[in-house]
């Protein structure tokens, strides 16, 4: 049996020259005959090499991660094994860590939409937070998901989005230009956006698109996300890219998607596990993105106990898990527009070894807005909650700079005025701290 991986090794001139490349723009193979590879390893070498510093998510810096300074990289490949129960934990001295497939968190296709855009606004008072510009402005917002769709949301709000082609991400091998995918899911999470933060700038970060090879079993792996995370640092670090990100005033970064169940994962215990290790370089990607200034959200995800979704196995407790359970980041429950949180959003705590007191806020969802899954169809999803509460945030920061509030005080302000729906006040595993409300926290910050 052949299973993908993500490993780690260390730094030789045609790694850097790969992940060099890939922040450059240019192309980004690994050239076997001249890399140094451990046997048991098979490289996938249309895989660009990925900058991680020592490899330990809590050393990992900007610096660090600059390809001519860090000491080691990581790489996709696979590993021949004849028990999934037993995985190598390394290869030749080299750590291998879990590659595993990533979804969207779309569910209860066939239910009906409760209210529409119109009461989505009305909830969250955007017409207060435009009048005082808070509307995404000079804000880029990157929607890590299946592609966005330009013409369709041009044609569905009646004028065309802001989309930066040239600081989006063209998956290696693909022909699709940014902002020209099928209309999908990432389509969804774009408008949704667009609702609180009508101009902000969409980065399109396709990484649900990309058919990573080696048996996964939905459009992606973990290790698409990786490098593209890899790419949104170039962009927004600009201490080893310079230029890139002078334009925009925040980097808002939407990710709809996760892990449904363990068994897409190393088995318990191993070391490369990733849904409940805080080392896993994902991890450390992510936490530097946030350091440097980055808002990050993540979907809480649909293994909600009412109703889970059928890929969650009945498996209803600990199921946020891996980067949905950073305490970098804010995880979104969801809710509809009568404020009713919605059977199938993911409850807390997350899964053990993960930052526990998730989710940490809620917006809205399961109302008629892209109908990007055909007329009359809800977006739905926790899915459809983060992108909401990312356009939240992306229209408090068109006033807000990141210097000023770091992420990490933004969300905590946003979950200090979340609006309480009965129950003692404080974080319960259905809500979070309550439903998000844009307004009052950027009143109290100030804007």
């Amino acid at each position: 049996m052949r299973i993908p991986v993500l490993a780690l090794l260390n730094s030789q001139e045609p790694l850097q020259e790969s992940a060099a490349a890939r922040v450059e723009g240019r192309r980004a193979t690994i050239p076997l005959e001249a890399t140094r590879t451990p046997p048991q390893l098979q490289l996938d070498p249309n895989f660009a090499a990925v900058a991680v510093g020592s490899g330990r998510p809590s050393q990992m810096g900007l610096r660090s991660l600059a390809p001519n300074t860090s000491q080691r990289f990581a790489v996709r490949g696979f590993v021949e094994i004849d028990d999934p129960n037993n995985i190598p934990t390394e290869a030749n001295g080299q750590p291998l860590f879990a590659d595993p497939a990533i979804a969207p968190f779309l569910t209860c296709i066939g239910s009906q939409p409760v209210g529409g855009v119109a009461d989505v606004r009305t909830k969250l008072n955007v017409a207060a937070l435009a009048a005082r510009g808070l509307d995404g402005s000079g804000v880029a917002v990157a929607i890590m998901d299946t592609g966005i769709n330009l013409p369709y949301l041009k044609n569905k709000l009646g004028t065309a989005p802001l989309l930066d082609a040239a600081n989006s991400l063209t998956p290696s091998g693909s022909s699709t230009a940014p902002g020209a995918h099928p209309v999908d899911h990432g389509t969804m999470c774009a408008f949704d956006t667009l609702i609180a933060a009508p101009r902000a700038t969409l980065l399109d970060y396709p990484v649900l698109s990309t058919n990573a090879p080696g048996g996964a079993v939905v459009g992606s792996t973990l290790a698409v996300a990786v490098q593209a995370f890899a790419q949104l640092i170039a962009f927004w670090g600009v201490a080893f890219a310079p230029g890139g990100a002078t334009r925009y005033k925040a980097l808002v970064v939407n990710n709809s998607w996760g892990i449904y169940h363990p068994s897409w994962d190393f088995p318990a215990g191993h070391p490369g596990r990733y849904i409940d290790n805080p080392n896993h370089p994902f991890q450390g990607l992510v936490s530097v993105l946030a350091r440097a200034g980055a808002d990050i959200l993540f979907a809480a995800g649909n293994c909600g106990a009412q109703c889970p979704d059928s890929r969650c196995q009945n498996r209803t407790t600990e199921t946020i898990m891996g980067a949905n359970a950073s305490p970098d980041v804010l995880t979104l429950a969801g809710c509809d527009t009568q404020d009713a949180r919605v059977g199938y959003s993911a409850q807390g705590p997350s899964i053990a070894g993960m930052f526990q007191r998730k989710p940490d806020i809620t917006a809205y969802t399961h109302f008629l807005g892209s109908e990007a899954f055909g007329a009359n169809s809800p977006d739905s999803g926790t899915s459809a909650a983060c992108p909401v509460a990312a356009g939240c945030v992306a229209a408090i920061r068109s006033r807000l700079a990141p210097g000023a509030v770091p992420p990490s005080n933004l969300f905590a302000q946003l979950m200090a005025t979340a609006r309480q729906t009965g129950g003692a006040a404080g974080w319960n595993g259905d809500l979070g701290h309550g439903i998000i409300d844009p307004d009052t926290a950027a009143q109290s910050a100030g804007v």
